[in-house]
């Protein structure tokens, strides 16, 4: 990996809140969420968070700038080891077959140098058991591959599935079929994410990001996690007071009208809205609305001789 002060565009001494700052820029910019058709930009993100991983490490940092691991965090390699040379008899190169080094003729125990260079324990692992390498230095890690590109849904849900999160199916772009459980407290713009459904890519797939869009209702309107009804309701049920029928995204129950009731009074169905992101729903508020009917003569007749028409003001509350 490259210098990851210069991957971060940060000089050598930058302080760690200069650090931060760069990082979150650059992962604001290439975060893979934004950059869903440009695979360089998720390989360009994997490296910037590398960078950020080591910096941010204060024992790593110090051991990188002292030149004692790369940018991978890997141990540097001694007398410029892994670059080739001469692998001939007397040639001063690395033997594959041993745990040698030919200096000018004289061999020289690999083992011995590691335990000089990184201590008994690392010089023991490298040495493994049968003279060779083993796995502690010889791989000097790998960069982690980018994931596929994440793959952009949206799914619209009727108003009554999202109050009730009634299960939803949506179709992949591979023609597979998944059922999705709504969250509490879904909402228009919700997101949702399924891990491993996006595009495939060298370091395996990425995600499917479903956003939800709630559709509108002929005659609810939510209100947070509540939910607001007008109800009609005839001159009598509202005169005389009545049980009637009254829908609701469960399913229709029975709400009791009290006697003289006007337009505008606000009756409560608890538990009858949506579900909250925490625990418990919110409720139904029904709004009654009285519903006169047109040309009724005898409703005429009786309001018109009706002693009590004219009696008290009932706008007196708006100052008018």
């Amino acid at each position: 990996m490259a210098d990851p002060y210069a991957t971060l565009g940060v000089a050598r001494g930058a302080s760690e809140a200069d650090i931060k700052k760069a990082y979150r820029k650059l992962a604001k910019e290439l975060h893979p969420d934004r950059n869903k058709d440009n695979p360089k930009a998720a390989e360009r993100f994997s490296q910037v968070t590398q960078a950020y991983d080591l910096l941010t490490d204060k024992d790593k940092r110090a051991r990188f700038d002292r030149g004692e691991i790369d940018g991978d965090g890997n141990p540097t390699a001694p007398f410029g080891f892994g670059g080739g040379g001469g692998g001939g008899p007397g040639g001063g190169g690395f033997r594959p077959g041993g745990a040698q080094f030919d200096f000018g003729g004289e061999a020289a125990d690999l083992g011995d140098i590691f335990e000089g260079l990184f201590g008994g324990q690392a010089g023991r692992q490298q040495r493994g058991g049968g003279g060779g390498f083993s796995g502690g230095f010889g791989g000097f890690g790998r960069r982690p591959q980018p994931k596929g590109a994440n793959v952009a849904y949206r799914l619209a849900v009727s108003f009554t599935d999202a109050t009730t999160l009634a299960p939803q199916r949506i179709t992949l772009s591979d023609g597979k079929t998944i059922d999705l459980k709504l969250p509490p407290g879904v909402e228009s713009g919700t997101q949702m994410r399924l891990s491993g459904k996006g595009q495939e890519g060298p370091g395996g797939f990425g995600d499917a990001i479903v956003t939800i869009e709630v559709q509108p209702h002929a005659f609810y309107v939510r209100d947070g996690d509540d939910i607001r009804l007008d109800l009609p309701v005839s001159l009598s049920e509202a005169v005389l007071g009545a049980k009637v029928r009254v829908p609701t995204p469960d399913g229709a129950v029975m709400l009791t009208v009290p006697k003289g009731a006007s337009s505008g009074k606000v009756l409560r169905l608890k538990g009858r809205g949506f579900h909250h992101k925490g625990s418990g729903r919110g409720d139904l508020l029904v709004t009654l609305m009285v519903d006169l009917p047109e040309d009724d003569a005898e409703l005429t007749s009786f309001v018109e001789n009706w002693s009590g028409r004219d009696k008290g003001n009932p706008r007196s509350r708006l100052g008018v």
